[in-house]
């Protein structure tokens, strides 16, 4: 008898419907999976064997064949042990049950308990765009596939569980979260008040311009002038996530095998910090079974790097793309594969190798040639994507001692709130969500200059020799600084802080 049981499969970030195909012959006792199946999915004979043994149930001794349809498309992970397990049962004529609404995604442990699989939010969000009424899933998953509305999630503890269930003798009820759903913080980082920041005001104000339009930056300065201290306090003044991109990172999250199943949504906004030994693949994301890599995982949040120029090139040239179109593409010979990458980049350097060139008190040890190639580690055309540069100097004495504190990050992420509620408001209808993401056709609509700040533009794009994209940035930025001062149109002020963001060389 042929059953056929519907599971899923994790192509990227996105999810595509499997069937899987079990047929039971006459035969010596071998069971076969085809339909180009990785180490883990061929194992599933041995776990799918023992489950059914030790669930009350009979494993056929005859030929058992399995297809994964469709057939050109690799199958990865245990998430098929489950839907397996259930054909053979249905095959063997051990189960009877319509199930060609349902879909049927866990791994089996040998006592044929269901563990936790990765991916579960994309797969039961296909469940619910192909129509599929009700989704069989681990007990341990069933919080982050309750986030997919629409869907009868079932969760299921065991095989045996399952088998009573689908012969009506013991329902399982679907299941309902109870209370708010718990959020996580991605990443581990430990978050830094702007108020126990001492000193440094001007880059506090440059962390709230960049983080009311989304827009990248870079700090240079001497060691242990705080930089790093900065760059971990800009996720507590960035506005909280709405539901829909809180959605897209867990998304991300599940695929990885990054979210805990007792912390199935995450709602603040992650904060990623990779060291500069990472691989491309690592940043990018990539592998054999390509899987979304540092700039993926930071997507709606905040990508560290740290010591900035010591990467390596290739692994630098590579962020071009994603800070330009906020997708990242990794092309394979079986086909090309899209993540989305919509992050701010915050990088901190020293602006030499000894990291006191220009520093008052300490003084520098470093070649002018050895400055010079320090420097030509960031390309032009990378840097030129980056919005902010400032620079961080040493603290003084007096400052660090100083008992008042400052500005806290609950104040400036208020401010930072109401830009960005305008450029929601601005850009409603569209897919933008900031100014940072604004193309030149927004920029022309959106962006008008007063009358008098157009010399300034002017003489900026002369005597800087700015390019196109830094003048499409330049205005992008000012817009940010007129939105947080409430101002509809772009004055001489706006614009002249948002020129001064912009380096005339990498280290001055």
């Amino acid at each position: 008898m042929l059953a056929k049981v519907n599971s899923a499969a994790v192509v990227g970030l996105d999810a595509q419907i499997v069937d899987v195909e079990v047929d039971i012959s006459a035969g010596l006792p071998m069971m076969t999976i085809v339909g180009l199946p990785d180490t883990a999915v061929q194992e599933a004979r041995e776990r799918v064997r023992a489950a059914i043994r030790n669930s009350d149930c009979t494993f056929p001794m005859k030929r058992i064949t399995v297809n994964l349809a469709p057939a050109d498309l690799k199958k990865e992970g245990p998430a098929y042990d489950l839907p397996m397990a259930v054909g053979i049962l249905l095959s063997s004529e051990q189960l009877a049950a319509d199930i060609s609404h349902m879909l049927f995604l866990g791994e089996l442990s040998l006592d044929g308990s269901v563990r936790h699989t990765h991916g579960i939010l994309p797969m039961v969000a296909l469940a619910q765009e192909k129509g599929l009424s009700t989704v069989f899933v681990p007990a341990a998953d069933a919080r982050e596939a309750s986030l997919v509305e629409g869907v009868n999630i079932i969760p299921v503890n065991s095989l045996a569980e399952l088998a009573s269930h689908l012969r009506s003798e013991a329902i399982i009820p679907p299941y309902h979260p109870e209370g708010e759903i718990e959020a996580l913080t991605p990443g581990g980082w430990q978050a830094m008040d702007l108020a126990h920041i001492k000193g440094q005001e001007h880059v506090k104000r440059a962390l709230e311009v960049a983080a009311a339009g989304g827009h990248n930056l870079v700090m240079s300065g001497p060691p242990g002038s705080g930089k790093t201290l900065l760059a971990r306090s800009l996720p507590t003044i960035l506005p909280q996530m709405s539901m829909a991109e809180a959605l897209e990172v867990t998304k991300i999250y599940s695929v990885s095998g990054l979210l805990p199943p007792d912390t199935p949504l995450i709602r603040q906004r992650p904060f990623r910090a990779p060291h500069y030994t990472i691989s491309h693949a690592g940043l990018v994301g990539g592998g054999r079974w390509p899987r979304p890599g540092e700039i993926s995982l930071s997507h709606r949040g905040v990508l560290f790097l740290d010591e900035f120029p010591e990467f390596g090139h290739a692994t630098l040239e590579t962020l071009r793309q994603p800070l330009e179109d906020k997708v990242v593409t990794i092309s394979r010979a079986q086909g090309s594969v899209t993540f989305t990458a919509n992050f701010m980049m915050v990088a901190a350097m020293n602006p030499c190798p000894c990291g006191y060139f220009g520093d008052p008190v300490k003084e520098c040890t470093c070649s002018p040639g050895m400055i010079s190639r320090y420097q030509k580690r960031i390309s032009g055309p990378l840097l030129d994507r980056i919005d902010i540069f400032v620079q961080v100097p040493r603290i003084e004495y007096e400052k660090l001692t100083d008992e008042r504190m400052g500005e806290s990050s609950e104040e400036v992420r208020s401010r930072v709130g109401r830009a960005r509620q305008v450029q929601q408001e601005r850009f409603q209808g569209t897919k933008l969500t900031c100014n940072a993401e604004m193309t030149p056709v927004e920029v022309r609509e959106f962006c008008q200059v007063e009358a008098e700040a157009q010399g300034l533009l002017r003489a900026a794009m002369r005597q800087l020799s700015l390019s196109a994209r830094a003048f499409h940035r330049i205005l992008k930025l000012a817009r940010t600084i007129a939105d947080l001062a409430g101002s509809q149109t772009i004055s001489t002020s706006h614009l002249a802080e948002a020129i001064q963001y912009r380096p005339r060389s990498l280290v001055q």
